[in-house]
């Protein structure tokens, strides 16, 4: 089955090189200009992907992501910024993006990061099939799902976005192990880019608040100057 990217961009300029760039993945592209009309096509068919960009008229992208995040987590959102918009692209990732890319950008970049989050939506589609032999992990009281993408803490559900829910299963398959935030980024997000570091950061920081929240305990701890662990004698403990 062919993956469906909508474009969610004004600048129908820059909305046709997009289109252009994603044809040569052979996605079936749809594309509107304005977050309304991005609500109405979400309500008639689903997406693999949402490339959404911040600027729009009347709602605002990171608006936008946030509606959509908060009623469908598990959409895959890739947000389009400007360069010299540091702060939009981390209040981006606070609302839920899964990534951003910034503008200018390279045709392999954007291939690059839209493959790497069709990689989360297939594997997503693959834990959902009732056929996929998929087995739990069990981390203390915590109890990641793997077929119904779904995380418990004393049989409290914990509610992550699909990158929030792939960096904790892939912290729970090597627990006490530390990763740099580039292999954080190899692994998870599928590719490695110099400058993205902020990516991961973002995403460890909200998992980390919501982890903390439930489990009344620190589970992700940062070393500093090295990287990332999960510790798992504070979850088996607790």
């Amino acid at each position: 089955m062919q993956d469906k990217i909508l474009v969610v961009e004004d600048d129908h300029d820059i909305a046709g090189i997009l289109k252009v760039h994603l044809a040569e993945l052979s996605l079936n592209v749809d594309h509107v200009d304005t977050a309304e009309s991005a609500l109405q096509a979400l309500q008639q068919q689903k997406y693999a992907v949402l490339l959404l960009d911040i600027m729009l008229p009347g709602m605002d992208g990171l608006t936008l992501c946030r509606k959509i995040k908060d009623k469908s987590p598990e959409q895959s959102i890739l947000m389009l910024t400007s360069r010299s918009d540091e702060m939009d692209r981390i209040i981006g990732l606070e609302m839920g993006a899964d990534d951003y890319i910034t503008k200018p950008f390279s045709t392999r970049e954007l291939q690059a990061r839209i493959k790497a989050q069709l990689r989360h939506v297939h594997l997503l589609r693959e834990k959902h099939n009732p056929k996929t032999d998929i087995e739990s992990v069990y981390l203390g009281k915590l109890l990641i799902n793997l077929q119904s993408h779904e995380i418990y803490y004393d049989d409290d559900t914990i509610s992550l976005t699909s990158t929030e829910f792939d960096l904790l299963h892939f912290f729970a398959k090597h627990p006490n192990q530390v990763f740099s935030r580039t292999q954080l980024l190899d692994s998870v997000w599928g590719y490695q880019h110099s400058g993205y570091e902020h990516t991961v950061n973002s995403h460890i920081n909200r998992l980390r608040a919501k982890l903390e929240q439930a489990c009344n305990t620190q589970i992700i701890e940062t070393i500093w100057g090295v990287g990332y662990k999960l510790n798992s004698s504070n979850l088996i403990q607790h």
